[in-house]
């Protein structure tokens, strides 16, 4: 990563970590231990991938960023309940996340189911009671836009099919459905929000969801190949936990050459998406080649 670039990331992150700290319940709070795994669930992990992608398209955008942070604490809030509840034994049974014993270790399973709600509620809280936009009509639209991209035509949709799915063989546009579903839909509605926090043209909103469905498959593309290369301390995760539980992935269907390839492709095509907006995308080109780029 250009030095420039990392020190944006590294100021982002920094900066937001503060605002997640601030947003969630203080822990001394009743009920103290649920408030506690909250903050656990939450604070210190993760590369923030979709905050990152919101802070970009809003400063495309001309956003506020004290705007931005509300959106972008929204996903992530949405993203950690997704992980807690994904971890637990009912679905991936998973024992480390981000580095450290998943919320159903460090605490038990009841107190992750309710984490996972709490956050999901949490993260609508933030949207109806922030001012956004100045236009209302807009920020029911972000509120919408949410709503969809975790639910059951979204992420939670793109889970049950992944739970469907351990065992059996699907082809390419089967696996495409399902991660433009699980993963690639709160990346899309990241992308979404930053820039409904400031002023773009309904054109050029469809650039920025298409780049969005781009880069949220080539996430998934890339951590499908990781999966298999990396190792659990560097990923912060079980390494090698798709193979092991015969889930479909796209090195299984493409083998990893196969999978390397189809993630330049859509590397290209996601990049190809911003060109007329010339300079002000240059934060999204960046978060494009360091998706596809990362090593972890």
């Amino acid at each position: 990563m250009a030095a420039n670039f990392q020190s944006w990331v590294s100021a982002r992150q920094s900066d937001f970590e503060e605002v997640l700290r601030g947003i969630l319940p203080r822990p001394e709070a009743a009920p103290q231990r649920l408030h506690d795994a909250m903050r656990y669930s939450v604070l210190d992990g993760g590369k923030r991938v979709r905050p990152l992608l919101a802070f970009a398209t809003g400063e495309l955008a001309g956003a506020d960023v004290a705007r931005v942070n509300i959106a972008a604490a929204a996903v992530e809030l949405i993203h950690a309940y997704s992980l807690v509840h994904d971890d637990m034994p009912c679905m991936d049974d998973d024992v480390l996340r981000r580095g450290k014993p998943t919320c159903h270790v460090q605490y038990d399973e009841a107190t992750a189911l309710l984490v996972g709600d709490a956050l999901q509620t949490l993260a609508f809280q933030l949207l109806a009671e922030h001012r956004l936009s100045d236009d209302a009509r807009r920020q029911l639209e972000m509120i919408k836009l949410l709503a969809v991209a975790s639910g059951s035509r979204g992420m939670a949709g793109g889970q049950a099919i992944d739970l469907d799915s351990v065992g059996k063989k699907l082809t390419l546009p089967e696996l495409e459905f399902m991660h433009i579903h699980k993963t690639g839909a709160l990346i899309r509605a990241a992308v979404l929000l930053g820039a409904y926090c400031g002023s773009v043209s309904a054109s050029q909103l469809d650039k920025l969801d298409h780049f969005g469905k781009l880069i949220g498959l080539a996430f998934q593309v890339v951590d499908d190949v990781l999966d298999c290369e990396a190792d659990s301390s560097t990923l912060g995760k079980t390494a090698g936990k798709d193979a092991e539980n015969d889930k479909p992935t796209y090195v299984s269907l493409l083998g990893i050459h196969g999978a390397r390839d189809m993630a330049k492709s859509l590397h290209r095509e996601a990049l190809d998406t911003l060109a007329e907006f010339g300079n002000s995308a240059q934060r999204l080109r960046e978060l494009a080649d360091f998706i596809v780029l990362r090593k972890f």
